[in-house]
């Protein structure tokens, strides 16, 4: 049986979005969950932002499975595993923007819970991995690429959140979440292309100009 609303883990949102503009955004100052205004540039801003840039490169990576995997469960399971980590951002994203004298019991965010699941993830596809020799270059496939560029944004949302830490009181699995996140990311890469049958593209230091003359 479903749990019935009062016994779920988070709050369902309750909004309505009638207007996409509103002009109050005008000045550069916007508002926090609890009504709070704050510049646009602000760190907190910046650190939701980024992880709200990071759904939408991961939004990419999901439409790159299904437009050339399409009938491959193997890649259609990482699509699901990708799915549920862009519903956890959005929850990162929620507590992120909410102050915490505003923060409420059940107000979505990220978990110890959530971060078992993306170790337990790392293991899972890693373990299908061959060791690695070298470091590795993005690409090889489009996937590859998509997941690599997710890595480094996820790698610069960690950042400005370890920076907000240092300035306020923050959810204690903010920067836990997008650490484990970001190796995700590159065991992700790393099986795709392995999966796909396509060799990685291994950094080799005289392959650039200077090794070459």
């Amino acid at each position: 049986m479903a749990k019935q609303d009062d016994e779920k883990t988070f709050q369902d949102p309750n909004l309505a979005i009638n207007r996409v503009y509103t002009r109050t955004g005008d000045k550069g100052m916007t508002r926090l969950v609890g009504g709070q205004k704050i510049a646009k540039h602000a760190l907190r801003i910046d650190s939701y932002g980024t992880v709200d840039e990071l759904n939408a490169f991961m939004g990419a990576a999901r439409q790159t499975i299904a437009e050339t995997y399409l009938a491959n469960p193997a890649f259609a399971r990482l699509s699901h595993v990708l799915l549920r980590v862009q519903h956890e951002l959005f929850n990162l994203g929620s507590i992120l923007a909410t102050m915490p004298s505003d923060i409420g019991e059940k107000m979505p965010r990220v978990t110890s819970i959530d971060v078992a699941a993306l170790e337990q993830s790392i293991d899972d596809y890693n373990r299908e991995c061959p060791p690695l020799r070298s470091f590795v270059l993005p690409g090889g496939t489009r996937l590859n690429a998509d997941l690599h560029i997710c890595r480094t944004v996820c790698r610069r949302a960690e950042r400005i959140v370890v920076q907000l830490a240092e300035e306020c009181e923050l959810d204690p699995y903010a920067v836990t979440y997008l650490n484990r996140l970001s190796d995700a990311f590159f065991v992700w890469s790393r099986w795709a292309s392995i999966y796909a049958g396509i060799p990685e593209v291994l950094w080799e230091p005289n392959q650039g100009a200077s090794g070459k003359a």
